[in-house]
């Protein structure tokens, strides 16, 4: 007999939280928890790794939190998101990501039912997917300026990089690979979607392949017809592209 229940993933930094879910979900006929973890690093494994319907997802976490691990997974892997907060203000930032619903802590049986009767139904009709784009495009304005970390997969784990310690960026078919001293991060993202998480005051796109961080750079050596050559503090030599001559120009104050 083929097992028709939406299989719900439970992430919450406290067991108590998690239990209670739990339990409410295990009440029910129609879902089924296939895991629950207490950290945003776990929830993505779990997220990429069993693939869930739908995910009760904490918002507030230490480290990586809930919009963290959205970002983390990308807009076109996330499952539909339920999000749990205690506060009102992180509700309104749910629903500015596309979460389906959101409940509030203390978690109240009415309120919580609802909201899972609401979300299995879209599951089931199929209008919980294809949210890629405005998801995406939430996280962005979501995004703030001045971040000083950033959420990065790189192979099974979760990264949380400081944004200071990487020194330059590179496209990689359909990776970027972030330079960080002498290891190589390779993460699955665009350039445009990289460049846009980054603080404009520090990285600036040199070529449309390339993304260095500015403090890094020693020294720019003319190339040929107008470009540069960008050394930086290790020795790396960059070049930079003919449509992004001006943003040289004007790094180098004219």
């Amino acid at each position: 007999m083929i097992d028709s229940r939406i299989r719900a993933l439970v992430v919450d930094d406290e067991p108590i939280a998690r239990g209670h879910l739990r339990a409410l979900l295990e009440d029910r006929g129609d879902v089924q928890v296939v895991a629950e973890c207490g950290d945003g690093r776990t929830a993505v494994e779990r997220i990429l790794s069993l693939g869930p319907d739908l995910v009760l997802l904490d918002v507030q976490m230490p480290e990586l939190d809930g919009l963290d691990v959205v970002r983390a997974v990308g807009p076109d892997r996330m499952p539909p998101v339920v999000f749990v907060t205690a506060h009102d203000q992180h509700a309104v930032d749910a629903f500015e990501v596309h979460a389906l619903d959101y409940v509030l802590k203390p978690v109240h049986r009415a309120r919580f039912n609802g909201a899972i009767d609401r979300v299995v139904g879209l599951i089931r009709s199929g209008t919980a997917v294809n949210r890629s784009r405005p998801l995406a495009e939430a996280l962005e304005r979501l995004t703030p300026p001045g971040a000083d970390r950033l959420a990065i997969r790189s192979g099974d784990r979760v990264l949380y990089l400081r944004i200071a310690d990487i020194d330059w960026i590179e496209a990689a078919d359909d990776l970027v690979r972030l330079h960080v001293g002498k290891t190589v991060h390779d993460h699955r993202a665009t350039m445009a979607e990289i460049e846009q998480r980054l603080p404009a005051s520090r990285f600036l796109r040199i070529h449309r392949s390339t993304i260095v961080n500015v403090e890094r750079i020693r020294e720019f050596q003319p190339w040929f017809q107008g470009d540069w050559i960008l050394v930086l503090a290790d020795g790396t030599r960059l070049q930079s592209g003919k449509s992004y001559r001006k943003r040289i120009r004007d790094l180098m104050g004219g």
